[in-house]
């Protein structure tokens, strides 16, 4: 049976590439815009344990690196000194022309290209792969690569910043297939590409 499900090139035992990422109700993923709360803190450390890998561009990564410092030096909030620590211990990869070193123990470079490096990903065992930067999920989205997007939806009317699916130009219908509402009014609206022939 085994055997079979790879002929017919089912991908029922690979691992999913997921987006996890905040936005504002306006659209903005700007960082600067949403404070998460210890609630969403606590939810975002559970996602990284249960993750395989996390992969960066450069400019989202340099702004992760902020967790490291907290290593060194706790900011005392329980939930965001808890982040740090599961910030710390998931696999890195950033994709990068720039840096020749991460600084970080757990992050490195990667030295194929995104769409390249995904699929092998997705073909080694292990637990899923999350993507937390817009710049990457542009690309994948456009090769047709994401499995699920997690987009925590804050109750804030930003204005102005960066916009999270500008770079996207193809369509794609997405079906939901589970939410959840946090005490703040942010809700996580989990979605997987709908089988489509448009």
């Amino acid at each position: 049976m085994a055997d079979n499900r790879k002929q017919s090139g089912e991908h029922t035992d690979m691992r999913k590439v997921i987006v996890a990422i905040n936005m504002t109700l306006d659209g903005y993923c700007d960082h600067t815009a949403i404070s998460p709360d210890e609630e969403i803190h606590q939810h975002y450390s559970q996602l990284l344990r249960n993750a395989g890998v996390i992969l960066y561009g450069r400019i989202t990564y340099e702004l992760m690196q902020y967790w490291q410092m907290l290593l060194i030096n706790p900011s005392g909030n329980p939930s965001m000194d808890e982040f740090a620590v599961a910030m710390d211990q998931i696999p890195k990869l950033v994709f990068s022309h720039e840096l020749t070193d991460t600084g970080w123990a757990s992050a490195q470079i990667a030295d194929r290209p995104l769409g390249e490096t995904v699929k092998e990903l997705k073909r080694q065992p292990g637990k899923d792969i999350f993507i937390g930067s817009r710049s990457l999920m542009s690309q994948l989205a456009e090769l047709r690569l994401i499995d699920e997007y997690q987009i925590c939806v804050h109750p804030l009317i930003a204005g102005n910043g960066l916009l999270l699916f500008e770079n996207i130009r193809t369509r794609t219908a997405l079906t939901l297939i589970r939410t959840q509402t946090f005490t703040s009014g942010a809700v996580i609206l989990s979605y997987k590409p709908a089988d489509e022939t448009v």
